[in-house]
């Protein structure tokens, strides 16, 4: 497809491509302030029922205090149950892709029998009567995984006489302190710390062993879990509330596709097949009208941007299902700043559950740019396949350097497929987004010591031993050398550990100097509920935003001058003469680390080859060896910083301060970071000359068009253009024409 047309109806899937829109997993608790009501209920049961002897209800009970469960911090979920190791290259994906496919089934005899009523407020909490402790418990924790807590078992009282229980309590996980008054704000927002949260409740058994509520507090002390996160709550993922429940769960917004609950647990311990959720799962399309609204939309973007490109999947019934676009500025951002792609698909819209997709990048200034959206309505590979290929295509087959994901096999089956060339890395801020979750067993005392060598791991180390060494060590100290999710992650450690991807660009966008965020970066501006059309608006607005961020900044750095640390550095001088603000200030910390806090010893090689060994105070005792030809100022360091980052690293810095070179080697300054990022990025005299020109006079009209006087000088451009171009053709006998109108 080429830019300007409108679309490419793509038949190459001949299943279905259902999408059932879930039911609303969010229920709404009116406060007490909302009601009216007093936040201590009492409930009068219908007998009275003796106690022990000189018993109070709110006496210490005959036995102890049950173990309270603490949570796993919220986060949410990764969008592959476990990690997988590399995917083998393989043919362009078949519609049917049955590999994917556990054979394990589900083991209940009459699945459609089993159903437990949620209670979704406190008068119908009241209402319903269980048999036993465990319908109890489950039901408590089934009310406060509806409204954002968690439970542990409290207090029992007994019949006089008998081991038969006459009352039990059940409290929010967060009941009790060691010291109130220490609390701190962070205390109340940290599910792992009791805040002394009075919300409880009450059973009463009577004497035919119904369990009935007979009092309850409501009101919490602290902030209640968000509904997109209490999936993770320990008492919630406690117990299963039977096959349709998991149906439930599986078809929720928050959760992600149905081949992540293949592995999902039910019914003590068995499996349900993805062949069996699938054929529960009642199938249903998105609208017709939503869909053809997005189209137009689409089409009315196409006819305003002679560069919009978009393109749409159907199914073999004439369906629309999957999604992409771009506009012409995107593709004038990805020619310059496309060798980094994060692609994220956390964000998900309620309505169809379909996975939002953005390709975001990174500019000179070391802020998000968006290279398209896509909306999926599944995580099968092929689907993938189909986005990777609508995008690449649209940028011209132009294959970035490294794409950073999330952990999913799928994905990663048709990334090999898609980009056979482009360093595939998992972005290590999904990484800890899942780890939590998975550490329900790990000592939280000794968590801080645990993360820190985790860290490391991940872009502490400097080669593939001492990966080794400290993953190794780590796994022993904390016991975990059987960890299912640990191994299978160390299994792609050379798509997450930073010290096996020296040798690829990634831009920096993990670094910790980097604050803003490319993962998760829909979430509080599109309607997760709304049409299809209020998402793209959204995702326009967003884009728009980003992009004016960028103006702004363009405005600053031609209106203000880099202020240099040591005015007089001359290296310093010349950097703030080629970088952006952020980039230079990048560079600058490395120039005074290097300055200030490297040692270094020169080790003699002859002629004009230099070699140094330099050791960062601050980064332990690792030394780095810089190797530097004074003649040619060809400089190198195996830290690599240069390779992955683009720009030089402190000991190359230092290395060229002690030489006293004062200048940045011209083959050290890389382009999309200096101020001229942008300026003849399209120059090529060996082909695509119309194509590249367009685009170029794309970006100029772009960047005028708010503004009169910027767009009278770009008309005075072009017509002082066509005017040599004509004075040139009546030298050389050439005809030309004037298509410029004003």
């Amino acid at each position: 497809m080429s830019d300007s047309n409108n679309a490419n109806s793509n038949e190459q899937i001949s299943e279905p491509m259902p999408i059932d829109p879930p039911e609303d997993q969010t229920v709404e608790v009116p406060t007490a302030e909302e009601t009216g009501e007093d936040p201590t209920v009492e409930l009068q049961p219908q007998t009275q029922i003796p106690l022990q002897e000189n018993q109070e209800p709110n006496q210490e009970p005959q036995e102890q205090e049950q173990e309270p469960q603490s949570d796993p911090i919220p986060l949410p979920m990764d969008t592959s149950s476990e990690p997988h190791p590399d995917p083998q290259p393989s043919t362009p994906p078949q519609p049917t892709d049955k590999k994917d496919e556990p054979s394990t089934p589900i083991h209940i005899s009459n699945p459609l029998e089993i159903s437990i009523s949620t209670p979704t407020d406190e008068s119908e909490l009241s209402s319903q009567v269980v048999k036993s402790e465990e319908e109890a418990h489950r039901l408590y924790c089934e009310y406060g995984h509806k409204t954002g807590f968690s439970v542990r078992k409290g207090k029992q009282y007994y019949y006089v006489g008998t081991k038969n229980i006459c009352t039990k309590d059940y409290y929010c996980s967060k009941e009790g302190s060691k010291d109130t008054d220490k609390l701190t704000e962070q205390d109340f927002k940290d599910p792992h710390t009791r805040t002394n949260c009075k919300a409880m409740v009450r059973f009463r058994v009577d004497e035919e062993g119904n369990w009935r509520v007979v009092h309850l507090v409501k009101e919490h002390n602290h902030p209640l879990v968000k509904p997109e996160e209490r999936h993770l709550l320990r008492s919630a993922r406690s117990h299963t509330a039977g096959r349709q429940r998991l149906i439930d769960l599986m078809t929720s917004p928050f959760f992600q596709s149905i081949n992540n609950y293949a592995s999902s647990s039910v019914q003590g311990g068995s499996l349900l097949s993805q062949q069996e959720v699938r054929s529960i799962v009642k199938p249903v399309y998105i609208s017709g009208a939503d869909s053809q609204s997005l189209v137009n939309l689409l089409k009315t973007k196409g006819l305003e941007d002679g560069m919009f490109y978009w393109d749409v999947q159907v199914d073999s019934e004439g369906r629309f299902g999957n999604f992409f676009w771009r506009d012409g500025r995107s593709r004038v951002d990805y020619d310059t700043f496309g060798d980094v792609v994060v692609f994220d698909t956390s964000f998900r819209l309620n309505k169809y559950n379909l996975i939002c997709c953005p390709f975001v990048g990174v500019n000179h200034h070391w802020q998000n740019v968006m290279f398209g959206c896509g909306l999926l309505i599944d995580e099968k590979t092929e689907s993938f396949w189909w986005l990777f290929k609508s995008f690449l295509d649209s940028m011209g087959g132009n294959y970035p350097k490294s794409i950073f994901t999330d952990q999913n096999l799928s994905m990663a089956r048709a990334i090999e497929q898609v980009f056979p060339n482009t360093r595939h890395r998992i972005y290590q801020r999904f990484i800890h987004k899942n780890l939590m979750p998975r550490l329900g067993s790990l000592n939280l005392n000794d968590s801080k010591s645990f993360h820190k060598m985790f860290n490391k791991c991940l872009h502490g180390c400097n080669s593939e031993q001492e990966l080794e060494l400290t993953w190794s060590t780590m796994l022993k100290e904390f016991k975990l050398q059987d960890h299912k999710w640990l191994n299978n992650l160390y299994k792609i450690r050379n798509k997450w550990c930073s010290a096996l991807n020296k040798d690829a660009f990634d831009g920096g966008i993990e670094w910790d100097q980097r604050t803003e965020s490319m993962s998760n970066i829909f979430d509080g501006i599109a309607d997760k509920s709304g049409n299809l059309g209020k998402f793209f608006f959204s995702a326009e607005k967003l884009t728009e935003d980003w992009r004016e961020k960028e103006y702004e900044e363009d405005i600053h750095l031609n209106q203000k001058a880099i202020v240099c640390a040591i005015k007089y550095s001359e290296i310093l001088n010349h950097a703030s003469k080629i970088y952006t603000h952020k980039i230079y200030k990048l560079f600058e910390l490395e120039y005074l680390e290097g300055c200030g806090a490297t040692f270094f010893k020169e080790v003699p090689q002859g002629g004009t080859i230099y070699k140094f060994e330099c050791t960062n105070q601050s980064r332990g005792s690792t030394t780095f060896t810089v190797t530097l030809d004074i003649n040619t100022l060809q400089i190198s360091c195996d830290c690599q910083k240069f390779v992955t980052m683009g720009i030089l690293c402190s000991h190359s810095l230092k290395a060229l301060t002690v030489k006293n070179i004062g200048i940045i080697p011209e083959r050290n300054i890389v382009k999309r970071w200096s101020k001229s990022a942008r300026k003849r990025v399209y120059y090529d005299k060996n082909g695509e000359y119309f194509s590249k020109v367009m685009r170029y006079c794309y970006d100029l009209v772009l960047k005028s068009q708010g503004h009169k006087e910027l767009r009278d000088l770009v008309w005075q451009a072009v017509e002082g253009g066509e005017e040599s171009l004509e004075k040139f053709g009546e030298i050389t006998n050439l005809h030309t024409h004037s298509f410029a109108t004003r």
